[in-house]
């Protein structure tokens, strides 16, 4: 389940923001969080695992016609398990007007989540 950012959740984004190699630096990662707390068009959202623990982030950057996946990340446990498809699945019910679209960092897997949406829109 998403959840949108909020200050009270600082502390678990930057460490969940942290597992991504460019952010791992403080200053980087300081930048990072102003941006998505100072700019509308920046949103963050945490994910909850099944036991409803906060395992995952995703940020995204929202325009009228579409969404850019700036950036994902998923504890370790949770990797490689299709929960970053279905963290893709749930923007997409947040956003079902907009676009999909990847950074130069997500673009293999938003086309990896087209792929498989399209696939499961052909067998129905």
């Amino acid at each position: 389940m998403l959840v949108k950012y909020r200050g009270s959740y600082e502390k678990v984004a930057m460490g969940l923001l942290s597992f991504i190699p460019d952010l791992k630096d403080l200053n980087n990662l300081t930048n990072e969080m102003t941006l998505y707390q100072k700019d509308e068009s920046h949103v963050l959202y945490l994910w909850k695992n099944k036991d409803n623990d906060f395992s995952g982030v995703v940020g995204v950057e929202v325009a009228d016609k579409y969404i850019v996946v700036r950036q994902i990340s998923l504890i370790p446990s949770e990797r490689g398990t299709g929960n970053s498809l279905e963290i893709l699945d749930e923007l997409h019910q947040l956003y079902p007007d907009q676009n999909m679209m990847g950074s130069f960092d997500t673009t293999k897997l938003v086309a990896k989540w087209t792929e498989h949406n399209r696939h499961l829109n052909t067998e129905v």
